[in-house]
């Protein structure tokens, strides 16, 4: 007896409004992103236009104030502490992000050979990043203190001097004690990202490039370089944002002192918003601050759009 197959149909039930909504591609991208819209909103959005109203008005703590214009901006036009504390803050910037990417790459390239105790090396490199800013501060302070500091000792115990060293006294000495402990801070981040990034070139091409006969810079040049330098675009830019807005390693050694000398834009914008009570003026200076910062962004951005630039080549 043969066996009658039977041929089952299904009849596929219709799909329900929610999962007909969900299927639709732009609710589901505004669903997703919803989240990061609110949170931004309330805790970006909204503090950055409430600095720039106040930017504009003459605010007090504790006054609302009213609507003055430009005036802020003209009195800080005027004001040679403002312009002493751009000055630092180009400075600053300048010379701790051109340090602490070379340093970092040089360190990076360290950690990316094969050593004993490799892990563990790597994980106390990050140590100075993941250390508190404050607690890191408060070191340094110790360090360049003219009564208890650790390099007078040693000196003068090495009778390389006689007296201990007044590293935050004068203007110049306080200014280069701040750079040398925001690179000190700064390194690991920059050390571990570019590490990632050697571990993902191919070690192939370093073999053919030796089988050709290359030398340890033109592998360097010819082949980390290049690959490396989308990385290297994104890390100097997050360098730049970070040491530019720097606010609590500073504030906590030198306080903007030795007679505000030291004052960056972020420190000074602090005391004159809060000790100093001028919300408006202090506004107006970290207000003053978003063209650096949107020149950077807009440089780091232009910049990976180049592509032919990222491989190395030149672009048309």
């Amino acid at each position: 007896m043969d066996a009658t197959a039977e041929t089952l149909t299904f009849t596929r039930r219709p799909d329900s409004w929610l999962t007909r909504l969900f299927d639709y591609k732009p609710f589901l991208i505004a669903a997703c992103l919803a989240p990061t819209v609110v949170l931004l909103g309330l805790f970006l959005t909204y503090p950055l236009g409430l600095g720039i109203w106040l930017a504009f008005t003459d605010s007090t703590i504790g006054q609302p104030g009213s609507f003055i214009g430009f005036e802020n901006f003209v009195t800080l036009a005027g004001d040679p502490v403002f312009w002493m504390s751009v000055t630092n803050t180009i400075f600053y910037t300048a010379t701790t992000t051109v340090a602490k990417l070379v340093l970092g790459l040089w360190l990076a390239l360290l950690l990316n050979n094969n050593f004993p105790f490799k892990s563990f090396i790597r994980a106390i490199v990050l140590l100075p990043f993941i250390v508190p800013t404050v607690l890191s501060a408060i070191a340094w302070w110790w360090i360049y203190s003219p009564q208890f500091s650790v390099v007078s000792y040693v000196l003068i115990r090495l009778h390389l001097i006689d007296s201990n060293i007044n590293f935050l006294g004068t203007p110049w000495a306080a200014r280069w004690s701040l750079v040398v402990a925001n690179i000190w801070r700064g390194i690991p981040f920059i050390a571990i990202t570019l590490l990632a990034g050697l571990q993902t070139i191919s070690p192939s091409l370093y073999e053919a490039a030796l089988l050709d006969g290359a030398s340890g810079w033109q592998r360097f040049r010819r082949i980390t370089l290049p690959m490396l330098t989308p990385i290297l675009s994104v890390v100097m830019t997050l360098t730049i944002l970070f040491t530019f807005t720097d606010f609590q390693l500073v504030y906590a050694i030198t306080r903007g002192g030795p007679f505000n000398t030291t004052h960056l834009m972020a420190t000074l914008a602090f005391q004159r918003a809060i000790p100093g009570t001028q919300l408006g003026e202090g506004a107006a200076i970290a207000v003053a601050m978003i063209p650096f910062l949107a020149a950077a962004t807009l440089a780091s951005y232009f910049g990976l759009g180049r592509r032919k630039w990222q491989q190395g080549g030149t672009d048309e």
